[in-house]
């Protein structure tokens, strides 16, 4: 991964950066996984995307240096952290997280990531 262009993605917020790099760092340790750094988010993909990380839109009441976490798995999770969940595709749900902090990213998320990279495996 380009860390230039993670940093121009972030506009070199340190906050934001910091809370992207723990993502990373969590979804590394799942497993072997692809970075793609767009305008618009930064993706991590096996054989297919499975998670995204991208900056909450301005007009949006999301809290200032905050990143959103998106997410695809094969059900409905309910959970207060969970900010919307939709059905794209029948069987394919994903599911949106605000992190503002590196405590957002606790054992729940760890283990909703760890299932959408082993959804991403499984898919065909």
């Amino acid at each position: 991964m380009n860390k230039d262009k993670v940093e121009n993605f972030f506009n070199n917020q340190a906050k934001q950066i910091s809370l992207f790099l723990k993502v990373e760092q969590m979804i590394r340790s799942i497993g072997e996984v692809t970075v793609e750094v767009k305008k618009s988010q930064i993706s991590f993909g096996t054989k297919v995307k499975f998670a995204w990380v991208w900056l909450p839109r301005i007009w949006d009441s999301r809290p200032k240096n905050s990143i959103v976490l998106t997410f695809g798995v094969a059900r409905h999770i309910e959970n207060k952290q969970i900010v919307q969940a939709v059905e794209p595709y029948p069987g394919r749900w994903t599911h949106h997280i605000i992190i503002q902090d590196k405590t957002d990213l606790n054992n729940n998320v760890y283990k909703w990531l760890h299932e959408a990279y082993a959804f991403s495996l499984n898919r065909k």
